[in-house]
C-alpha cells in the first residue's frame, strides 16, 4: 500500500524495465451489445480492441532501430467459466508474464482507429493495430481466481532481484460485473494483497475499470473519497480495492476528469469504451521510457 517510501519516478530502462497485467472478464454478460465508435458490436469485441491498441502503444513505445526492446513485461489473462486462460496466445509461457518482444508478431491484424502514444494530442489515425487478444464471452465470472493468479504474477516479478529498483507493475482488472467466487470481503482481500506487494520505487497499482452496461449513470474516473458513496455497493466496493494513483499520475488524470483534488482512486465504474481506452493510456503513458 502507498506509504512516504513510495517514489514511482523510475523510468523504464532497458536495465529497469516494468510489468503490465491484464486481466479481462470474457463472461457471457461480455456479449451484451454496446456501440463504440459509431459501430454496435459485443463488449468483449471493443474491450479486445482497446486492449490489442494498448499492447500495440507499448510494443511502438519500446522500438528502436535495433528491433522492440524489452521494456516491458506483460500478461494478458482472461477469466471466464471454468477459470483463468492466458489470452496472448495457447502456450503455457503465456499463463507467465512474458517480454513484450516474445508476443510479436500478432496472428492478425486489424484496421483500428490508435491513439498517439502522444498523451497532449487527441489526434486518432486509422491504422492497423495486431490482434493479440481473440474475443470471448460466455460463463460465470471467476474474477477472484484470475486476481489469485495475477497475485503469483506480480509477487513473482517483484522478488526477482534485478526489477528491485524497477517501476512496480501495473495491473488492470477489466470487468462489467460482479464476482461469481467470491463475496465482497474476499475480494477485498486479494486486492489488498496484490497491493501489498512492491519493488523499492512503489507499491503494486491495481486499477480496476467498470465497464458500462448502458444504464445512463455518469461514470465514476479516477474518484476522489467525496465520491467513492457513489450510490452503488459495488462501485464503493471497487474504490476499496483500488490503488490510490500516485502523484506523477495526477496532472494526466486532472486532464482527463476535468479537475479534482487528489489523491484519487485507480478506479472507474460504469465506464464507456472510449473511457477505458483513456484509464488505459492514464495508467500507461504516465510512466516515462527512456
Amino acid at each position: 500500500e502507498a506509504s512516504n517510501k513510495d517514489m514511482y519516478t523510475q523510468s523504464i530502462t532497458r536495465s529497469h524495465r516494468t510489468a503490465f497485467i491484464l486481466a479481462i472478464d470474457c463472461s457471457g454478460s461480455m456479449a451484451e451489445r454496446i456501440v463504440f465508435h459509431g459501430r454496435s458490436m459485443r463488449k468483449a469485441d471493443a474491450v479486445a480492441q482497446v486492449a490489442n491498441r494498448l499492447l500495440f502503444e507499448l510494443t511502438e513505445r519500446a522500438r528502436r532501430t535495433d528491433g522492440i526492446r524489452d521494456y516491458y513485461d506483460v500478461a494478458v489473462l482472461g477469466y471466464a467459466g471454468r477459470g483463468v486462460k492466458p489470452l496472448l496466445g495457447e502456450r503455457p509461457e503465456f499463463l507467465s508474464v512474458v517480454e513484450i518482444d516474445r508476443m510479436a508478431p500478432a496472428p492478425a491484424t486489424v484496421q483500428g482507429e490508435y491513439r498517439l502514444p502522444d498523451g497532449s494530442t487527441a489526434l486518432l489515425d486509422e491504422l492497423p493495430v495486431p490482434a493479440w487478444i481473440v474475443p470471448e464471452a460466455q460463463g460465470e465470472t471467476p474474477m477472484y481466481d484470475a486476481l489469485l493468479h495475477v497475485r503469483d504474477l506480480a509477487a513473482e516479478w517483484t522478488q526477482r532481484p534485478e526489477n528491485a529498483g524497477s517501476f512496480p507493475p501495473v495491473v488492470f482488472n477489466i470487468t462489467d460485473g460482479e464476482a461469481t467466487d467470491c463475496n465482497d470481503e474476499e475480494l477485498l482481500g486479494i486486492c489488498r494483497r496484490i497491493r501489498s506487494l512492491r519493488t523499492d520505487d512503489g507499491s503494486v497499482l491495481l486499477i480496476n475499470i467498470h465497464i458500462a452496461s448502458g444504464c445512463g449513470q455518469r461514470a465514476l474516473l479516477f474518484p476522489t473519497a467525496d465520491e467513492a458513496g457513489y450510490g452503488s455497493r459495488y462501485a464503493e466496493l471497487l474504490y476499496e480495492c483500488s490503488s490510490p494513483m500516485p502523484a506523477p499520475f495526477e496532472p494526466y488524470i486532472r486532464d482527463l476528469r476535468g479537475g479534482g483534488m487528489p489523491p484519487f482512486r485507480g478506479m472507474s465504474y460504469n465506464a464507456s469504451v472510449s473511457e477505458l481506452l483513456a484509464v488505459l493510456n492514464i495508467g500507461s503513458i504516465s510512466i516515462k521510457t527512456e
